[in-house]
C-alpha cells in the first residue's frame, strides 16, 4: 500500500520539481526503507526492488522531459524482462538512492540500468528490458528517441547487457 502513496507523491510533487537530465544521463531519486517494505529478515524485501524501480523509471521519464508527451499520447511502459544482482541488504529506515539510466536499445527494446546505493555502498544492480505501447501497438524505438530530442549515435551496450540479451534469446528459442 505504501507504494501507492509514494506513486501519488511522485506525481503530485516530485515530478513537478525534478531537474532535467540528458537522454543518456543518470536520474537519481531518494527513498527510505519503511517497516512495511521489510520482510521477516528485517531488511528491504526482494519483492520491493522491482516496485521501486518502476517508480524510478517513471521519474526518469519526467527528468527526460517526456512525461507530458507520454500522458498525452497514452504511451505505456511495459517491462519485458529484468535481472537483479543483490549485493548487500538495506536495513529498516535506511535512506537509499536509485540511479537509473538508459544503457542502450535495439530495433525493439530499451535497456535500462538501476543501481541502489546507500552510505554503505552499492546494494543492487538491475537491468530492465522494455517497450512502450500505445493502444495495443508498440511505439517504435525511433519515435521515442526523437521525442527525447536525442540525435547522437547509440551508445555501446555494457558487456553484461549484451550477454543477458543473448541469454534471453536462447531462453526464447529453447522454449518455443
Amino acid at each position: 500500500m505504501n507504494l501507492y502513496f509514494r506513486f501519488i507523491w511522485l506525481f503530485l510533487w516530485r515530478i513537478g520539481h525534478c531537474k532535467k537530465v540528458s537522454f543518456l544521463g543518470t536520474s537519481r531519486i531518494d527513498y527510505r526503507v519503511l517497516p512495511l517494505d521489510c520482510d521477516i529478515n528485517l531488511h528491504l524485501t526482494n519483492s520491493r526492488y522491482p516496485a521501486f524501480f518502476d517508480l524510478a523509471r517513471t521519474y526518469l521519464i519526467a527528468e527526460l522531459g517526456l512525461m507530458k508527451q507520454f500522458l498525452k499520447n497514452k504511451w505505456l511502459p511495459i517491462v519485458n524482462a529484468a535481472e537483479f544482482t543483490y549485493i548487500r541488504d538495506i536495513k529498516p529506515f535506511e535512506k537509499f538512492t536509485i540511479e537509473t539510466k538508459m544503457v542502450g536499445w535495439d530495433e525493439k527494446y530499451f535497456y535500462i540500468e538501476h543501481r541502489i546505493l546507500t552510505k554503505r555502498g552499492l546494494h543492487c544492480i538491475a537491468h530492465v528490458r522494455g517497450v512502450f505501447m500505445c493502444r495495443g501497438k508498440q511505439v517504435p524505438v525511433e519515435t521515442l528517441i526523437a521525442a527525447a530530442g536525442y540525435t547522437d549515435d547509440m551508445p555501446e551496450m555494457p558487456p553484461e547487457v549484451v550477454k543477458w540479451k543473448q541469454f534471453l534469446q536462447l531462453k526464447k528459442e529453447r522454449n518455443i
